[in-house]
């Protein structure tokens, strides 16, 4: 790995779940340990795989990995410090105002934004306090924070007395009033961040066209704040060894491609590719090998796997999909997992049954809904929630609104709230909403989904709302029928959609938990693109194949009540027929 050359002191990894900056982080770490260098490996992922790949067992303080000297892990959980902030927020309240309102507020401090922030509160003390870490060479993250974060922290007015004394602030402020004290180690963060003799940001990415737009996104991103010093690494690039194999071949191509028409921004960056690993980045000696040598075992073919998973199809699923006739239909899953593809598939399939259909996505490039709109299936029509447009229109109406009697520095923090995670959430949202609206005559089905965080948040306000107005009435029609109709088993399904990989299983039970604390139950779970029910002859893929079992078994016997498993696709599945395909493959043989 290039970086490792001359590598700086703190060296932060970031990337979307699923891309394998984990992996890639402990590789980092245990390299670097084996040169005699003392290295604390610092993750703040709540769903951290970290005690799994290095096989240790590790806590909230810097623990001794036993079989790499000099090297030291440790997981912080930033749901633990959120729910402490929560609390020293909310506490004073209890007994004041209505429970209705505490718990309203309760929520507001339980989004993406306030664990941004707690997130960032361990990385302060890990990286803006030089005594925390004096004793250590390196320190190395497995995330780093996102740039809304960063910006939102520079500005001088969050310091302000505008925070405590405004309260037309949405949740995202509210983190920022119980961390004031913390300013100037805040700052010291930064500054330690955009130092380029001092870190390094890595991104971690795969030769996937999405997977490369998201490195590019937050690569700008962050060098808008001045976060330049960065570092490009491919993870999980295939070469085929197998010439007969058609499968191998068509993976090598695909990659090709999208290395070929890399964004231009990451494109100049410096990079390490990595190959794909035969049987995952698990375990000490694995991770000494990354971008180092080629495991010779990992290209001996091996025998017929043997294993119990047994599976239907796609196209079974959506045989029971079908029995009510209409309702919702959402396929939530984290990014680059293929929801869309997945919510296109079911839409297809019904409205071949005979059925009306409206298919609804985001996806930013919109190839999959495109073809299918250019097909123009009977019974089928498509339509785009454009999360750029709809977030626009949802700050317009609070800079309006909220930003309206606020002087310069206010309306300066009020639009860079805006800018987070958060507000896009609530602005799709409220377009999800129209859309679930409609599937009382019709099947909906959409590839976006509020998450439980979301809906809770709607659950507390509407109770909030009760509790000050006594008047239901001036609730509309709609607002009050949608959280009924996403809890009613019989109108809406829920379809989790994942990889058979670590962290996307990881991940998508973590979603499935909060789906469950919102009272909303997945109806099944889809495996995507597996290996395990192709016919390959390729060493790599053949070992692959084996590496999927356990987490295939694990959604199987102790996550999904009901589940699909989706074959990778030797061409990318656009267009009706390729849909089509993926219903109509059987894998009860698998």
């Amino acid at each position: 790995m290039k970086f490792l050359n001359q590598p700086t002191r703190n060296l932060f990894f970031t990337g979307k779940g699923g891309v394998g900056k984990t992996s890639m982080a402990c590789a980092t770490a245990v390299q670097l340990a084996d040169r005699g260098l003392r290295v604390l490996l610092v993750s703040t992922d709540p769903a951290s795989n970290l005690d799994e790949v290095l096989g240790t067992h590790l806590a909230s303080s810097p623990t001794a990995v036993e079989s790499v000297p000099n090297l030291f892990a440790m997981n912080i959980d930033p749901e633990t410090a959120a729910r402490e902030y929560r609390e020293r927020m909310v506490g004073p309240y209890r007994g004041v105002l209505p429970d209705a309102a505490v718990a309203s507020m309760e929520e507001q401090f339980s989004g993406s934004c306030t664990l941004e922030i707690a997130a960032f509160d361990e990385f302060a003390r890990l990286l803006g306090d030089k005594e925390a870490t004096s004793n250590f060479d390196h320190v190395i993250f497995d995330t780093a924070p996102t740039g809304h974060t960063l910006r939102l922290l520079t500005l001088p007015s969050a310091w302000t007395g505008f925070i405590e004394n405004n309260t037309s602030g949405t949740s995202c402020l509210g983190p920022l009033a119980g961390l004031k004290a913390q300013q100037e180690v805040y700052k010291q963060t930064v500054n330690a961040l955009c130092d380029a003799t001092t870190t390094t940001l890595i991104l971690v990415t795969r030769p996937e066209p999405s997977a490369f737009q998201e490195a590019d996104r937050t690569s700008d991103e962050l060098k808008s704040i001045g976060v330049g010093n960065q570092h490009l690494i491919v993870n999980g690039v295939f070469r085929s060894q197998t010439e007969t194999d058609p499968i191998a071949t068509a993976m090598q191509q695909r990659g090709d491609q999208a290395i070929e028409n890399i964004p231009a921004s990451i494109g100049t960056l410096p990079r390490t590719m990595i190959p794909l690993s035969a049987r995952g980045l698990m375990g000490i000696e694995s991770l000494r090998r990354v971008g180092v040598t080629t495991n010779a075992d990992e290209q001996t073919p091996i025998d017929f796997i043997d294993h119990d998973i047994s599976t239907e199809g796609l196209g079974c699923l959506v045989d029971e999909l079908s029995g009510g006739g209409h309702g919702v239909i959402l396929a939530m899953g984290k990014g680059g997992v293929g929801k869309t593809t997945v919510a296109s598939a079911v839409a297809v399939a019904l409205a071949d049954r005979g059925f009306d259909v409206h298919l609804s996505t985001t996806d930013p490039a919109a190839h999959v809904a495109a073809t299918i709109a250019a097909d123009r299936l009977p019974g089928l029509t498509v339509g785009r929630i454009d999360p750029a447009k709809e977030t626009e229109d949802y700050r317009a109406e609070v800079i309006a609104t909220a930003g309206e009697n606020l002087d310069e520095e206010g309306r300066a923090l009020l639009e860079e709230d805006l800018r987070s995670p958060c507000t896009e959430e609530i602005a799709v949202f409220r377009a999800f909403a129209r859309a679930v609206s409609e599937g009382s005559n019709r099947f909906v089905v959409l590839d976006t989904a509020p998450t439980g965080h979301t809906i809770l948040l709607l659950d507390s306000a509407l109770a909030y709302h009760r509790e000050v107005s006594r008047q239901a009435n001036q609730i509309t029609e709609s607002v009050e029928n949608l959280l009924p109709r996403l809890r009613d088993p019989n109108f809406t399904r829920v379809l989790v959609v994942t990889l058979p990989e670590a962290t996307p299983v990881h991940e998508a039970a973590k979603l499935q938990d909060d789906l469950r604390r919102a009272e909303i139950e997945p109806f099944a779970w889809v495996v995507n693109q597996s290996l395990l029910p192709l016919d390959v002859t390729d060493p790599t893929l053949r070992h692959r194949q084996r590496y999927e079992l356990p987490f295939i078994d694990e959604v199987q016997s102790e996550l999904a009540k009901r589940f699909a498993l989706v074959p990778w696709q030797p061409e990318p599945p656009t267009g009706i027929d390729g849909l089509r395909n993926l219903n109509q493959l059987d894998n009860s043989t698998v």
